[in-house]
């Protein structure tokens, strides 16, 4: 296993303030915990992933928490504040393939949402694959179907093989990435269908519903939602310390205040209501109900051939709101709120159905947020957006002229980019120089603080710089560009005056919540020594007696352990 920087990148003062506190500098091994008797192991592991939930959120917001949602993991778990997305590259995709694989990208090889394909040059979506589609809703070219580019396994897989296949692994998610790559190759994932308002599989998983999925969809749960609004759960003060709506600019038709309304502008039940339905929490609320349809329709827990059983669930909507309005915004605190509150409902659910003392509960986020430009400004920070499609043109534009061939740069999808190596070959040129003509000319760009070259990764010529740990684990041979760019902190890649994004490999987009909860494995705390999200995968194979995921490079948490 490599041994891991962990000096720190720069930190906002709330994360800066949970980081430190418990930082233990080096990412060392502990002596091994004994294993617990096979009797011990737990029913259902429950694994939870709030899509875009920095942990300073869970730190600033945790007072009004209810007793039985995020505060029961933090009372009765075990908590690591100090936990990081610890790879360069802190998008959605890459973040969920972490937290059951246990591996960075440059083996598990999802390198983000979307990326070029290095020889067609194309755009390809991270679960995408045409062999396959959706199950009773339409698919469109580029829609998950299939965790084909994933290349490695999960702790559910390893679960599968150790039993025979009778334990059940079972994945949902308001966004089918979200769902696949924690379902890994042989579990079964669902997914929320914007046209519909349906949750589906595709037939990579099977080529029809069981009856239960047919049950629940017809019942057609999410048309209840239509005419209601989104409004504050708490009173007006407890919101006093957010950000102003007047800091979140609005884009043409939304609205940057509550309340939002759930309707279509037809009148009817249709795309646009269900598509409308992702931005807040009643797309949560559903991907909730339906893991409980699950859980039933399946027995998870109550496996007849008495082995353990896995139910991933990731919660989509914290990551259209952030990116909407910002982490601090009224709306971003508001969902939170919101989410630790049916957690709590569905805390109280497993414990009639299953026992909470039968089940562990993981909670984690693929990846944090950084603030709205406009608000990092209003704190004396520079804080922008970079518009990628300018860089590159002026990228190739400095290249012609010092080299005197156009379009050296034939592709790109920020942060990889992609050199024309043919042409490169054909010019008699040298490709390490053009590389690194072309990164000094973008590392003088406003906004960008480093980037790295193929020749620099394939020769291990990288500074020991955490920075530089991240972005490495972030590149994948085989799929990356041949440059990496890397803003500065708090700017991030992007278009427009309003919104937010991720991305990058600084503490605000890597800091995310770890807590783990069972009353029969695992010794309640807080723990504020460093620990990386890919730990999760050794760990839960451990308790679950199997062998880890083949490329976990993470570590048993045997602090955490009874």
């Amino acid at each position: 296993m490599k041994k891991r920087s962990t000096s720190l990148p720069l930190l906002r003062p709330l994360v800066l303030a949970c980081c430190l506190a418990g930082a233990s500098g080096a990412h060392a091994a502990t002596p091994a915990a004994k294993p617990a008797a096979s009797s011990a192991q737990p029913k259902l592991v429950v694994v939870l992933v709030v899509d875009g939930l920095p942990d300073e959120q869970v730190l600033r917001y945790r007072d009004q928490f209810g007793q039985g949602g995020l505060r029961r993991l933090m009372d009765q778990g075990a908590w690591y504040s100090n936990a990081h997305q610890a790879h360069g590259v802190t998008v959605t995709a890459v973040g969920h393939s972490a937290v059951l694989t246990g591996a960075y990208p440059y083996q598990h090889g999802i390198i983000g949402n979307n990326w070029i394909d290095p020889v067609t040059k194309q755009s390809i979506y991270c679960t995408e694959d045409h062999n396959y589609h959706y199950i009773g809703a339409p698919t469109r070219s580029d829609d998950g179907t299939s965790p084909a580019r994933l290349h490695v396994s999960t702790v559910g897989d390893e679960l599968r093989y150790a039993t025979g296949n009778r334990a059940k692994v079972v994945a949902v998610s308001g966004k089918d990435r979200g769902a696949i790559l924690l379902a890994g190759k042989t579990g079964t994932a669902y997914m929320y269908m914007e046209s519909t308002g349906d949750f589906a599989s595709s037939t990579y998983y099977m080529q029809s519903h069981p009856a239960w999925v047919q049950r629940y969809d017809a019942g057609k749960p999410q048309d209840r939602y239509y005419g209601k609004s989104w409004t504050p759960l708490l009173a007006d003060a407890a919101y006093a310390g957010d950000a102003p709506d007047s800091l979140t600019p609005s884009k043409p038709g939304q609205r940057n205040t509550f309340p939002f309304a759930y309707y279509s502008e037809s009148g009817e039940l249709d795309g646009s209501y269900y598509k409308r339905l992702k931005s807040g929490p009643f797309l949560d609320e559903l991907t909730l109900d339906f893991a409980r349809a699950a859980i039933e329709g399946e027995q998870l827990g109550a496996n007849p051939a008495g082995v353990p059983d896995l139910l991933a669930v990731s919660l989509s909507a914290h990551d259209y709101v952030n990116h909407a309005f910002g982490p601090e915004s009224k709306m971003s605190h508001d969902h939170l709120q919101r989410v630790d509150r049916m957690l709590a409902n569905f805390f109280n659910y497993l414990d009639k159905r299953v026992g909470l003392d039968n089940v562990l509960v993981v909670l984690t986020a693929d990846h944090g947020f950084p603030n709205v430009p406009e608000f990092a400004q209003g704190q004396h920070l520079d804080a922008q957006r970079l518009d990628g499609d300018k860089l590159i043109a002026a990228l190739n534009q400095h290249l012609q002229a010092k080299y005197g061939q156009d379009k050296l740069v034939n592709a790109w999808s920020l942060p990889n980019v992609h050199l024309d190596y043919a042409l490169i070959d054909k010019s008699g040129l040298r490709r390490a120089e053009v590389e690194d003509t072309a990164a000094r000319f973008i590392e003088a760009q406003a906004g960008v603080a480093e980037v790295y070259t193929r020749t620099q990764f394939e020769h291990g010529a990288v500074a020991g710089t955490r920075i530089a740990t991240l972005m490495r684990r972030a590149w994948n041979r085989e799929a990356s560009g041949d440059l990496m760019v890397v803003t500065k902190p708090y700017w991030y890649f992007g278009t427009g005056t309003t919104g937010t994004s991720h991305g990058s490999p600084y503490a605000y987009d890597t800091n995310v919540p770890l807590m783990i909860m069972g009353k029969r494995w695992i010794k309640p705390g807080y723990y504020g020594q460093y620990a990386e999200v890919v730990d999760l995968a050794p760990t839960l194979a451990n308790l679950l007696h199997v062998r880890p995921p083949a490329a976990a490079e993470g570590r048993v948490l045997t602090e955490a352990l009874r």
